[in-house]
């Protein structure tokens, strides 16, 4: 066990809606632009987020959430990724206090800047507001133990800026700024949220000219400055993982198939795995030599025609998989494996035919939030009973979503979930490998067997 200076802060906000990812991507870039090392992380089970961070930065982002980690392992997931001499910003989830199912603020953004001792600038959005933003700070400010120093106030004037500044300093939080409004900046949603940063063409052009507004009216040399009060953190060494003969694993990523944590391939990577990206919309075919398969989420149902049209694909993933090469898929990838994917215009597009049963796309989310998953019997990734923290957010629904595990939320709703046997898990729960290592290793194990390796 050691101590490590790592100089941190974590941008909150109000509420989702209140601008957080553009304010923290204008930081990002501001403070790269002067040639600090950085690190990023996004608080909470977000995958497009870290998208923008890395879009920034040109760096990987790593998700923090306390659902699927203790305290400790935050911690050690932080000083691993801050570089020797930089600073880690770290981006909030929702509300500052949202936590879990909404009635308690574990696995927040409070959650985690008190359990890793980070301070706390809180964004806020006053439109139609005056002296009652007051209120709405000091409510923050006291509502429970926190961490919070600063404030930044999002989409106001600077005519506004000096009566908002005043208000703050009156509620015992230091202003470190604002940012105006900035038409050319705007970034389209849909669904499941953010349009992903791979699908703006004009992403580049964007944050620079989001940087040079932050730069302007946001105190970037400040924030630098907070980042260095935050303590040393109490960390554990790891131990060194002892690889075996590298097996190659072919992972989908595309423009349909763009969900992964970044944590979930780094653990692959260090038990031995070669990752071989190929794309579901445009190979022919599976990538050569492959022991295992991997298909994340993200929106086939936006290129299910493109997906239906490539027959090669979905004829070498059909083989491939009744052929016994181990499959994790995940949500959009589970949506893949269908028989067919139903459109929200109505349309039926057929697809890999290894569930026989057809997605369909619905009109509001489907079991969305943390869930625990639990395994009726012995099969890839899990041994029976055994449970397994993960995460669903989706709009389509599955005919039929499987019955070998069942999974709860934490108010006590549950439902059966999943397709699982020795070789295959597809189901709508993101799983986060971390939360239980054991994931990779029986899935590795698999593919070595698969591949002849062992």
């Amino acid at each position: 066990m050691s101590y490590k200076a790592c100089p941190r802060l974590l941008i909150a906000g109000t509420n989702s809606g209140c601008g957080k990812t553009t304010i923290v991507n204008g930081i990002l870039r501001a403070i790269q632009k002067r040639n600090n090392s950085l690190c990023c992380f996004k608080c909470g089970p977000d995958y497009i987020d870290p998208m923008f961070h890395k879009a920034a930065l040109n760096i990987p982002s790593y998700n923090l959430d306390l659902f699927f980690l203790n305290e400790q392992e935050c911690k050690n997931l932080i000083v691993k990724h801050i570089p020797d001499n930089g600073l880690g910003i770290i981006e909030g989830v929702m509300g500052f206090y949202d936590g879990i199912s909404g009635t308690t603020d574990t696995a927040s953004s409070a959650h985690l800047s008190r359990a890793t001792n980070t301070p706390v600038i809180l964004v806020v959005k006053p439109k139609g507001q005056s002296l009652s933003m007051g209120a709405t700070l000091y409510g923050f400010k006291n509502f429970a133990p926190n961490t919070l120093k600063g404030v930044i106030f999002n989409g106001i004037s600077s005519g506004m800026y000096p009566l908002y500044k005043k208000i703050a300093q009156e509620v015992g939080l230091k202003s470190y700024g604002y940012l105006p409004e900035i038409k050319q900046i705007e970034i389209p949603s849909r669904h499941l949220g953010l349009f992903t940063a791979d699908e703006l063409s004009n992403l580049q052009k964007q944050l620079d000219i989001l940087a040079c507004e932050t730069e302007k009216s946001i105190d970037i040399d400040g924030i630098i400055e907070l980042s260095k009060t935050a303590p040393a953190l109490f960390y554990q060494n790891k131990s060194q993982i002892t690889k075996g003969k590298s097996i190659r694993i072919a992972i989908a990523k595309d423009k349909a198939f763009c969900f992964y944590y970044q944590d979930n391939l780094d653990l692959l990577c260090e038990y031995g795995a070669e990752l071989v990206p190929f794309s579901p919309i445009n190979d022919k075919y599976l990538p050569e030599n492959i022991s295992g398969l991997y298909l994340g989420g993200g929106y086939p149902e936006l290129y299910a025609k493109q997906l239906s049209n490539n027959k090669s694909m979905l004829s070498s993933i059909n083989n491939a998989i009744n052929n016994k090469l181990p499959t994790i898929a995940e949500c959009g990838g589970f949506m893949y494996l269908h028989t067919s994917i139903t459109t929200s215009d109505g349309c039926n597009y057929p697809m890999a035919d290894i569930i026989k049963t057809t997605a369909q796309m619905t009109n509001k989310l489907q079991n969305f939030g943390y869930i625990t998953i639990t395994a009726r019997k012995d099969c890839l990734i899990a041994k029976k009973d055994e449970n397994l923290n993960a995460h669903e957010f989706h709009y389509s629904k599955s005919e039929n979503s499987g019955t070998d595990f069942y999974a709860e939320k934490p108010n006590g709703k549950s439902w059966d979930c999943i397709y699982c046997n020795d070789t295959l898990y597809a189901g709508y729960p993101h799983l986060y490998f971390r939360n239980n290592k054991n994931i990779v290793l029986r899935f590795l194990n698999s593919c070595a067997k698969f591949g002849g390796n062992i």
